[in-house]
């Protein structure tokens, strides 16, 4: 683990008077009919790689603001940094594709819930006090794994996390 406190100190995007956020991973480039309604009572979307093109994120950017990172399948969007550090209410999120790839430590660096995607099987997990989502994919179906996505209400003391169970639906 290279990166340190100085993470929390640095340079980030900061977004307050969110009430709800949204965590989404792994489009591949679909984008559903059903995703777009159910993201459209969000304040912000946080969106953890592998997005498909540009369009896919504009789309969602036509919702609500988006911070999204690079994922491995990315290859027209390298523009998208790999991670974003953000502060939500003054909560600081950390979001990054695959998990395995995370190089700090964040209970150290004060951070208080890592996103990631990358393996599409949605999770939740709190390890030492900080929370580790996978929302799991809005995207194409893999497996038998469910499309869905996290919501997240940001109250004053923590975040309190959900996962959303979304019928495939159309595309769009």
């Amino acid at each position: 683990m290279n990166k340190s406190v100085s993470v929390a100190a640095g340079a980030h995007r900061q977004f307050d008077s969110i009430k709800t956020l949204a965590l989404v991973a792994d489009t591949h480039g679909l984008l559903r009919d059903s995703v777009t309604e159910a993201l459209r009572r969000f304040d912000l979307i946080v969106h953890a790689g592998d997005v498909g093109p540009r369009s896919l994120l504009q789309s969602l950017e036509s919702i609500a603001p988006v911070v999204a990172v690079r994922g491995n399948v990315d290859n027209e969007l390298a523009c998208l940094a790999p991670t974003e550090l953000i502060s939500v209410n003054g909560q600081l999120i950390y979001v990054l594709h695959d998990l395995i790839q995370l190089d700090l430590d964040p209970v150290t660096a004060g951070i208080a819930m890592v996103v990631s995607g990358h393996s599409h099987q949605p999770k939740i997990d709190r390890r030492r006090g900080v929370l580790y989502v996978n929302p799991g994919s809005i995207g194409p179906r893999r497996f038998r794994l469910p499309v869905s996505f996290a919501k997240v209400a940001c109250d004053e003391r923590e975040f309190v996390v959900e996962l959303v169970h979304l019928e495939e639906g159309s595309s769009r």
